[in-house]
C-alpha cells in the first residue's frame, strides 16, 4: 500500500501514514518479502495462491495490524477457500509466525529449533514438504537470517513436458513429491444419469401440481403458468479397487491421492453420488472411512495405518470374495462404475478369480480395468490374472503418468459410450 492507493484506505479506516510505515514499504519492506515467502510456501504445499490473493493479503495486514491472532484470521480468510487446506494453513502459519515481533525477526523464526520447545502434533506431509527448501537453505547459511531465498524451482517447458509424461515408477524422490501435489489438481468428471428423483426444472416433462396450486392461490385461483418437474441429474456411484501389492506400490500412493481429490464431494461442481474405496493385496481393506477426511495427508495417514498388506502379494479372487460376502449390499448396483486399478499380476487361483469377477460384472454397471502396464505398446495380458481380467472388463485404460490421469475422464467417456448404445 503506497502512493495514491494508501490514502483511501487510511481515510476509511482511520489509519495514518505513521501506522502504515510500521509495516514497511510494500515494494521493498520486510512485510512484503515475508508475506511473499509465506505465500510461496502455501502454494508449494498445494494451497491455491495467486498474485491477486497476495495483493489482498497485504492489504488485509495493513488493516488489521501485526497482532498474531488478527494476522492469522485475516490471512486465513484470504488464502483458504477449501476445507482441506485449513489445517495446512494453520500449521504453516504457526511455523512462520512464532515470533511476535514479526516485522523484524520473522526470517529467524521460520523454522524454530529451540530444544526446550515441547513437541506438538506432527506436521502434515504437505507442510513438511513446503518447509523443506527453507530448512535446506538455513543449513547452508546458518549465520544469514535476512537473506532472500528462492522457494520455487524454475522449470523449463521441456522439463514440465517430461514430468507430465514420466512414468510414476521412474520418478526421483523430489519429482515424486512434486507429482503427488500436482495430481491433487487433476479433475475427474464422472458420467451422469437421470435419477428417479425429481426437482423443479424448466425442461421437465411432468407438471409440478403442488407449485402450480401455490402460485394460483396468489393470483385469485387463476393458473397463469404450469411449473414442471425434471429428473435429477447425478453422477454414477463409484467403486474403486486399488492394488497395493509390491509391483503397484508407487502407483497406488499417487492414485489414492488423485482419487481422493478428484472424487471429493463438490469437487469442480461435480463430485460423486456414492464413493466406496477398497485396497487389496493378500486381503481386502475398506478405505472409505479414510476417504472421508477432507485433507489428503490425513487420508494417506489413515490409509497407511489401515492397510496391513502394503507391498505384499496379490490375491484378487480372495479380495473379491471378501467384498461379495461383507459389502455386496452396500456397493453393487446397475449403475455402479467399478474402477479396478491393478497390473493383473495375480498370484491366487484363476478359478476363484474367474468366479468372483463374473459376479462383480453381473452386479455393476461398468467394470473398467486401469492398468499401468498398458503404457507398453506391445503389452498383452498373458498372465493368468491379467487374462481373466481382460475377458471380464468392459474396457482397459492406462494410468501411469500425469498425462494419462488428465485424459482419464475423456477415456472413460469414450469407453462407456459404446456400452450405452
Amino acid at each position: 500500500m503506497s502512493g495514491a492507493g494508501a490514502a483511501p484506505v487510511a481515510a476509511a479506516t482511520g489509519w495514518t501514514h505513521a501506522t502504515a510505515s510500521q509495516l514497511g514499504d510494500a515494494r521493498s519492506g520486510k512485510l512484503a518479502d515475508n508475506l511473499t515467502g509465506f505465500g510461496r510456501a502455501l502454494r508449494r504445499s498445494g494451497v491455491p495462491v495467486d498474485a491477486a490473493r497476495m495483493a489482498l493479503a497485504q492489504q488485509a495486514l495493513l488493516l488489521v495490524g501485526l497482532a498474531r491472532q488478527d494476522m492469522a484470521a485475516a490471512l486465513e480468510a484470504v488464502f483458504v477457500s477449501r476445507e482441506q487446506d485449513r489445517q495446512v494453513f494453520r500449521e504453516l502459519f504457526a511455523a512462520y509466525f512464532r515470533n511476535p515481533d514479526v516485522a523484524q525477526k520473522l526470517l529467524a523464526q521460520m523454522l524454530p529449533t529451540a530444544p526446550e520447545k515441547s513437541k506438538g502434533a506432527p506436521r502434515r506431509q504437505r507442510v513438511a514438504d513446503a518447509l523443506a527448501p527453507l530448512r535446506a537453505a538455513r543449513q547452508q547459511h546458518p549465520s544469514t537470517q535476512e537473506q532472500k531465498i528462492e522457494f520455487d524451482a524454475a522449470m523449463t517447458a521441456s522439463d514440465q513436458q517430461r514430468l507430465r509424461r514420466a512414468d510414476f515408477n521412474q520418478l526421483t524422490a523430489g519429482e515424486y513429491q512434486l507429482v503427488q501435489r500436482l495430481v491433487r489438481e487433476v479433475a475427474l468428471p464422472l458420467p451422469r444419469y437421470a435419477s428417479r428423483r425429481t426437482c423443479p426444472g424448466s425442461r421437465g416433462s411432468r407438471p409440478h401440481w403442488a407449485a402450480a396450486m401455490r402460485r394460483a392461490a396468489r393470483t385469485g385461483g387463476e393458473m397463469l403458468e404450469l411449473p414442471r418437474l425434471a429428473r435429477r441429474d447425478q453422477p454414477v456411484p463409484l467403486l474403486v479397487l486399488v492394488d497395493v501389492s509390491g509391483s503397484m506400490e508407487r502407483y497406488a500412493r499417487l492414485l489414492l491421492t488423485f482419487l481422493h481429490a478428484a472424487t471429493a464431494p463438490g469437487q469442480g461442481g461435480q463430485g460423486v453420488g456414492r464413493r466406496d474405496v477398497f485396497a487389496f493385496g493378500t486381503g481386502l481393506t475398506d478405505l472409505t472411512p479414510a476417504f472421508r477426511h477432507a485433507d489428503g495427508d490425513a487420508m494417506l495417514a489413515h490409509a497407511s495405518a489401515a492397510i496391513t498388506d502394503f507391498a505384499g502379494g496379490t490375491r484378487l479372487g480372495e479380495a473379491l470374495h471378501q467384498l461379495r460376502r461383507q459389502h455386496a449390499r452396500r456397493l453393487v448396483g446397475r449403475r455402479t462404475l467399478v474402477l479396478l486399478i491393478s497390473d493383473g499380476l495375480d498370484t491366487g487361483e484363476p478359478a476363484a478369480l474367474l468366479q468372483e469377477l463374473g459376479w462383480l460384472r453381473r452386479h455393476c454397471g461398468q467394470l473398467l480395468w486401469l492398468n499401468p502396464l498398458l503404457r507398453y505398446e506391445g503389452y498383452r495380458p498373458t498372465a493368468r490374472g491379467a487374462e481373466v481380467l481382460h475377458r471380464h472388463a468392459h474396457g482397459m485404460l492406462a494410468v501411469h503418468n500425469l498425462e494419462s490421469l488428465q485424459q482419464l475422464a475423456h477415456s472413460i467417456a469414450a469407453v462407456l459410450q459404446p456400452q450405452r448404445r
